[in-house]
Parts: C-alpha cells; sequence; structure tokens
C-alpha cells in the first residue's frame, strides 16, 4: 500500500472533490443548533451531491486562484481524503493585517478514517503555510472534538439572536444627517467591498475578503424564502458608510409568521449602524427580528431602551486559532498593557520549533518576541496560546482549566492585561 499526500493535479480535482462533505451532500456541521443560521431549523438543509459539471466549474475557479492551496491523501492511487489552505489576511491587536492559513473543506471517506490521514494533511498545510509566510492557521470547526489535537483552540465566538419588534425600540439620539436606502443586488455587489474594508481596519479578528466573496449576492428568491434584499445608509456626503442584507421568509406555521432575518450587517460609524437597525427591527408587517452570526458583544443591546428584548437564543465557537510560527505571530500584534513575560511551551508536536522558553517585550514603541535561557513566569500550552492571541480569552480561566502554570506571582495576570482586547474579537463570514 503505497500512500501520498500532495496537492491534487488539475485532472484529479473531481476525485479530490468527492472526498469532502460538501460535494456529496454530506453533513458538515454536528447536530447541535448552528449559530450561523438564521432559520428556525438546527442549520440548513443539506445540498444534493455535486454533478460533475458543478465539479467542472469548481475546479477551473479554484486552480486559477492563487490564494487556494487544496492537498489530498492518495492511497495506492485512488484520492481518499482532502482540505484545503485559503491565504487570508487576518486583523490583529493594533490593527495590523497578518498572514493566515484558513484551513477549509476537510474531510477523509468513511471507509479510510483513523488511519492518520487527517494528521498527514494538516503537517503538509502547516509546512506550505510557514514556507508562504504565514505564522497562523485558522478555521471553524464542523465537530468540536476534532482539532484541539493538532493545536487549534477557539479564538472567537459567535451568537444567533432574536428580538420582538413590539418589545423593541431605541434610546433617543442625535438627528441623523445620512439616508438610508433599499439597493438592488447589482449595487449591493459594489458597496459591500467598500463597507468591509472600513470595518476590518478597525475589528479584530476580521478576515480580507477571498475572491469573488459578494459575487454570489442575487435578487432571486429561494425555495419558499423570500429574495434577499440590500439596505444601505449613506452619509451626509453620500458615501455608503453602511449596509444589511436581509429576507423576509416565508413560513408555513404560525410562530415563524413576520420573521424577518438579517444575514449580514456592518457600518464603518455608529451613526450608520443605529441607523440600519432602526429600520431593520421596526420593519412593517414583521413581528420577530432574527440575526444570526453576530458578536458576542453586539452594540445595539445598548443601543435599545429594553435590553432585555434581545435575547441570545444559540452561540458557538467561530474561529478556531493555531499558532505555527510564535515568535514571529506574537511579534505582528500589539499588547493593550506594555510589558514583558517569559513563557515556556513544551506540547507543540507537529510545528517542534515552537517549543522552547520564550520572552516578548511590548513597549509603546516596538514589540520583540525571542527565544531565552531565562527562568519561564509561566508554562502555558500552544492551544490556549493560539486562543489568547486575539484578544478574546481569558487567561484566568485558561489557567483555572489546567492549560496554563504560573511560575512566578503575578504571571497570569500580567499574561490578561497584555492580551486582552475590547471589543472582543469578531470576523463576520465563515470559509
Amino acid at each position: 500500500m503505497v500512500t501520498e499526500v500532495r496537492p491534487p493535479r488539475r485532472d484529479e480535482m473531481a476525485a479530490y472533490y468527492r472526498t469532502l462533505p460538501f460535494a456529496n451532500g454530506l453533513p458538515h456541521w454536528e447536530p447541535a443548533d448552528a449559530a450561523w443560521h438564521g432559520g428556525p431549523e438546527p442549520w440548513p438543509a443539506q445540498r444534493p451531491p455535486a454533478s460533475a459539471e458543478q465539479l467542472e466549474k469548481l475546479a477551473a475557479a479554484d486552480t486559477a486562484d492563487d490564494s487556494f492551496h487544496p492537498i489530498a491523501v492518495f492511497v495506492d492511487g485512488r484520492c481518499v481524503g482532502g482540505s484545503a489552505a485559503i491565504s487570508f489576511e487576518v486583523t490583529v491587536p493594533g490593527g495590523r493585517s497578518a498572514k493566515m492559513a484558513g484551513v477549509t473543506a476537510t474531510g477523509v471517506i468513511a471507509t479510510h478514517r483513523r488511519r492518520g490521514h487527517l494528521r498527514r494533511m494538516m503537517q503538509a498545510m502547516f509546512a506550505a503555510a510557514l514556507e508562504r509566510g504565514e505564522p497562523l492557521a485558522m478555521l471553524s470547526a464542523s465537530e468540536g472534538s476534532i482539532y484541539g489535537r493538532f493545536g487549534f483552540s477557539p479564538a472567537t465566538y459567535r451568537t444567533r439572536w432574536e428580538l420582538t419588534r413590539h418589545e423593541a425600540a431605541l434610546l433617543p439620539a442625535e438627528p441623523d444627517s445620512g439616508s438610508l436606502e433599499l439597493i438592488d443586488a447589482v449595487q449591493a455587489r459594489k458597496a459591500w467591498p467598500r463597507v468591509h474594508a472600513g470595518v476590518r481596519a478597525r475589528r479584530v479578528g476580521e478576515l480580507s475578503p477571498p475572491p469573488r466573496h459578494w459575487e454570489g449576492l442575487s435578487d432571486e428568491a429561494v425555495g419558499t424564502d423570500g429574495p434577499l434584499r440590500f439596505l444601505v445608509h449613506r452619509d451626509r456626503h453620500g458615501d455608503v458608510d453602511g449596509i444589511a442584507n436581509f429576507r423576509l421568509p416565508w413560513s408555513a406555521t404560525r410562530d415563524r409568521a413576520g420573521t424577518l432575518v438579517v444575514q449580514a450587517l456592518e457600518a464603518t460609524n455608529p451613526v450608520a449602524y443605529r441607523a440600519l437597525w432602526g429600520l431593520l427591527i421596526d420593519f412593517d408587517l414583521t413581528r420577530t427580528v432574527v440575526a444570526p452570526g453576530r458578536p458576542r458583544d453586539e452594540p445595539l443591546r445598548w443601543m435599545l431602551t429594553n435590553p432585555r428584548a434581545m435575547r441570545i437564543t444559540r452561540e458557538t465557537d467561530n474561529l478556531w486559532a493555531r499558532l505555527l510560527d510564535v515568535p514571529r505571530a506574537l511579534a505582528q500584534r500589539s499588547y493593550h498593557t506594555p510589558g514583558e513575560l517569559t513563557f515556556s511551551i513544551t506540547d507543540d508536536r507537529i510545528c517542534p520549533a515552537n517549543n522552547g522558553t520564550w520572552r516578548v517585550t511590548a513597549d509603546d514603541s516596538a514589540v520583540t518576541c525571542v527565544a531565552t535561557d531565562e527562568p519561564a513566569d509561566l508554562t502555558i500550552t500552544l492551544p490556549a496560546l493560539s486562543s489568547l492571541y486575539l484578544g478574546g480569552m481569558s487567561a484566568d480561566h485558561l489557567a483555572y482549566a489546567g492549560h496554563i502554570t504560573q511560575h512566578t506571582d503575578g504571571a497570569t495576570g500580567r499574561l490578561t492585561r497584555m492580551f486582552r482586547t475590547d471589543p472582543e474579537p469578531h470576523n463576520s463570514f465563515g470559509f
């Protein structure tokens, strides 16, 4: 038996896709309520298997995309597993962009599971990402028990919340000098990149959009759901500074009738943000507003006369992070409180260069992370450090759970003060 782990050739792409759940109409999310889904069911209905024509179209697009890096496992020439890394940039604390490998579309066919194929693909993708100068890897985990053994750990969260229209009203505010406008999909495809760029510049955890990210926006209805609709806010100069995609789905049941689903909403300033939500939570002939995939610390709650009107109905982790090059990754972000901390890592079996003792020093002018022979202030697991990287997790909780061992009094508190960011990191789309 001969096993190869390598990128698939162009003529092997169809066989590669057929190992992946999304191309086969198989489940690709664990059987639990998905916080990224706006419908009443736990997750969307599975799609039928892709046709040969669809696979060919997908292969043509993927092979022409320089940011797409597929990997596959071949056993005696037969493709039995696949995955891919997409080259992104992610906004890190301090507003800088760091290169990141987004692991996606991962699967091993049922007859070849538990033979180490996934680990081999991860090792190959990590090595390739480091060669491309990407010190981070991230993914959205389809199942919570799989990816921890490869060093990934939750770094951002997302929620799905509901709001009953008659309970919701906005607090008084200064008059808006801008305007709201309903637009079509052609205009929305032009507006979204500009708004997203403004949001990404200041939001930790936000990703650069992949090629053709908004090309699929359409004015056509989907199944029994009404068409996707688009609302923009323009500032007093007429420039778009906020946009929302929403849908008024049909429902066969009385309890779901009159539901407006906000599938995406972003704004570059609080005025546009408030104006968009102000219209959407008071839309004519609706009863309930549902918003999936939102930040845990949604500012809208603090704009309502009744904060309890906004109820979180689902919550799940979103991005899982994995540091591939610890010193380079830590030197690329800034730190909330200047300081110095020495820590040890001993558990990285896939990227062993991360094991050792490191000293991170941050002041107002520079950040460094270098190897040192000094005694460590604390020992931290690689997954725990990865969770802390974007600044949204609690070092105290990780220490309480046994992922951090303090050797110097106050070291965990110093770690918290240096790494934490406010608001929490968030990314607005999956991959």
